[in-house]
């Protein structure tokens, strides 16, 4: 197979872009390496498309070496035709690959297999050979009767030549392909309630849907439904229809054995074509259904990471309990945990005036400017006290719910353990929650991606399929915002390219021993951090306030002598870089023409365009660029909430039928895919991503069920902003 070609074909790249990918792969190369320092050799292909097409390859890979195997099963059986050959080359997924195969299959022992070792296949032969106009069929069969090998009439050797035919006809690659795509286009899920009980599933209890058009998250629903037992489901057709497909092919007119061949055909079709059939199309939706929430997943995710820091400030967290008491963790700008303790103003012991006094002296002593509140038990308790001690202190403090899935894991966690072995569980959730507030990114990658909140279903997807892509999309936020080498722990260096999780803690262990970084050079001395290793990883480790200011940069070192050149040709030089008087460099190299300054630098045009960028702002953060979290300092309730009313809010997760948007008053609202926007979206995240602050209206408020729905199309009695 030319790899090449193809994926050049189906991903819309240049072939010879998609020969220097493989290449590169196959080299070793991870993927943001790839994508951040080798964008001339891919057409600067960002991240996602590198990895699907990596995926596409493997899928490749995994079909030709498929077809070789198969080739050669059937080469061994002496069955290889120059006609097979090609079709069986010519095969572009696994299934079609396995219909060809399916004849030539060792099979299980079946009532076909049973009727050959009978010696009844001749009468099969002349039965679908169709041809017999004169005698009859029990003429036919007659010699085959043979009491030793159980065929004790004409009657049981028609049967069993009927059950040889039925399974060649099921057999057969042109039929299957042919009723697979009639059942793609015309087949309909139906499920059906299994017992008398309601269940969350209720909707679903007499259901029908065309297999094109069903959304795949009323696939995973109607999974999950089956799977409880609440749920039985089918795949539905015009049986009648098929058959009359597969006589098309199979049935002859004319013929004394013709009504023979078509009661077989029908028997196949039954028993064995539409069970195969029904397996293989639930399947089909079901790998479409866990593709989309893991690709859904993944983009929540990416937005959860990427969201802004609350840099520079001192954060008091506040991880929400009723009888066991709110935990607090006092966190200075840097991460450093000043203090902890625990207050009681939830329910059942209701100290709030206690509580209240132990944190204004927490909130005073320490400086604290904003509240971290996690969102999970008793949160809404707890936002309300905070709300009325920020009302009461009237100091400019500020307050933010923070998504608090897996601080619990983490707590409880080695690594955990490891990190605050002078604190009890429930201490560690409260410092992992002020945390996640000053950098998402850096504390998120200590958990588990499944446990972060964002996903749907997630607990029903293929597990390893799921940590892959996950684990590509925290490596490519990582990798995309870039790592402090001397203050990074060992879970966010272990994303890092080419650093794995043994190398992660070489380095830490390396700094602890040796001191801080003072360069990138000093990588090559840590253990185990080879050549290869230093190449994928060196250009994503930065050393805020290193001698070098390139080290503070995103500057690959292969890159260095490149970037020295690039200011020397306009008259600059490294200190230049460090006084941040580089301002005028970019209307310099526009004048001068970005090929020619490439050209004389000895580098490609992406490359020329990233180094000015990180000469521009060393050390920056792509995350500043995004808009800041929205921070609270009141609080409002539901039975606050009218129709029509304009709120602001945060977008906390993204699924197939809608938003979830944070308005403050401690239940998210939905907001349904149809009130996104006025044209049409195939899905919301067309639209809008995590954390995104958007403005919405309240259509409906439901207190008993606690659901609120909005809309961002604004009302027409609404004044334009």
């Amino acid at each position: 197979m030319e790899f090449s070609a193809i994926l050049s074909n189906e991903f819309g790249i240049a072939q010879n872009l998609v020969e220097n990918i493989i290449a590169l792969i196959d080299e070793g190369n991870t993927i943001p390496f790839i994508a951040r320092y080798r964008k001339e050799r891919t057409g600067s292909c960002d991240d996602q498309v590198l990895r699907e097409l990596a995926d596409r390859l493997t899928y490749l890979r995994s079909l030709q070496k498929r077809k070789e195997e198969i080739t050669s099963s059937i080469a061994e059986q002496g069955k290889l035709t120059e006609e097979l050959s090609a079709d069986i080359a010519a095969a572009e997924t696994l299934a079609r690959l396995e219909d060809i195969y399916r004849p030539y299959k060792q099979k299980r022992r079946t009532r076909a297999t049973v009727a050959k070792e009978r010696g009844l296949e001749p009468l099969a032969q002349k039965i679908f050979a169709q041809d017999l106009k004169t005698g009859s069929l029990e003429e036919l069969a007659v010699p085959f009767i043979d009491a030793e090998k159980e065929v004790l009439t004409a009657e049981d050797a028609i049967a069993g030549a009927c059950d040889i035919i039925a399974e060649e006809i099921s057999d057969s690659a042109q039929g299957r392909l042919l009723l697979r795509e009639y059942y793609q286009k015309n087949a309909v899920l139906h499920s059906v309630k299994a017992k008398e009980e309601e269940s969350v599933y209720s909707m679903y209890y007499e259901y029908t849907e065309p297999v094109s058009k069903i959304p795949s998250h009323r696939v995973l629903a109607i999974n999950r439904g089956e799977k409880e037992e609440f749920l039985k489901v089918t795949i539905d057709v015009d049986a009648n229809f098929a058959c009359g497909l597969l006589g098309g092919l199979f049935v002859k007119k004319g013929s004394l054995t013709t009504d023979t061949v078509r009661t077989a055909l029908e028997d196949g079709y039954k028993r064995l074509i539409h069970p195969s059939l029904e397996r293989e199309i639930r399947s089909d939706l079901t790998d479409m259904a866990n593709e989309q929430a893991i690709k859904n997943f993944g983009i929540n995710l990416k937005a959860l990471l990427m969201q802004p820091p609350v840099k520079g400030k001192t954060v008091l967290a506040i991880d929400p309990a009723y009888r066991t008491g709110c935990k607090i963790a006092v966190v200075d700008p840097t991460g450093k945990v000043l203090a902890t303790t625990v207050i009681y103003p939830t329910p059942p012991q209701n100290k709030v005036e206690e509580a209240k006094k132990t944190l204004k002296v927490l909130i005073r002593e320490h400086g604290v400017q904003v509240l971290s509140i996690g969102n999970g038990t008793a949160s809404k308790e707890s936002e309300i006290f905070a709300a009325e001690l920020i009302r009461e202190m009237d100091c400019g403090l500020s307050y933010m719910m923070v998504n608090e899935a897996g601080a619990s894991v983490y707590s409880a966690s080695k690594l955990g353990a490891e990190e605050f072995p002078e604190f009890d569980v429930s201490l560690r959730s409260a410092v992992s929650i002020a945390r996640r507030l000053q950098d998402p990114l850096a504390e998120l990658v200590k958990i588990d991606p499944k446990s972060v909140g964002v996903g749907q279903y997630q607990h029903d997807m293929p597990a390893k399929r799921l940590d892959e892509t996950l684990t590509g999309v925290v490596e490519d936020c990582v990798n995309r915002v870039g790592v402090d080498l001397n203050t990074a722990s060992a879970a966010l260096l272990g994303y890092v390219s080419g650093l794995s999780a043994a190398v992660a803690k070489n380095i830490v262990a390396y700094r602890e021993e040796n001191g801080e970084f003072s360069g990138r050079a000093q990588l090559k001395k840590v253990s185990k951090l080879g050549p290869k290793a230093f190449e994928q990883c060196a250009g994503f480790l930065r050393i805020p306030h290193a001698k070098n200011v390139l080290d503070q940069t995103g500057v690959h070192p292969e890159s260095y002598e490149a970037a020295k050149n690039v200011l020397e040709l306009f008259s600059y030089t490294l200190d230049d870089v460090s006084a941040d008087r580089l301002s005028g460099l970019s209307d310099k190299i526009a004048v001068e023409g970005e090929n020619n300054v490439a050209q004389r630098c000895g580098i490609g045009v992406p490359t020329l365009r990233d180094i000015v960028a990180d000469l521009m702002k060393p050390g920056r953060d792509l995350r500043d660029e995004l808009p800041s979290p929205m921070l609270r300092s009141d609080i409002m309730e539901m039975k606050d909430l009218k129709e029509g009313m304009e709120l602001k809010g945060t977008v906390r997760n993204v699924i197939d039928f809608g938003v979830f948007v944070d308005i403050g008053v401690h239940q998210d609202g939905l907001v349904h895919i149809s009130q996104i926007t006025n044209r049409f979206i195939r899905h919301p995240s067309e639209v809008l991503k995590v954390g995104d602050i958007v403005t919405v209206w309240i259509l409906g408020v439901d207190t008993a069920k606690k659901r609120i729905s909005l809309t961002m199309k604004q009302p027409k009695n609404q004044n334009q902003p």
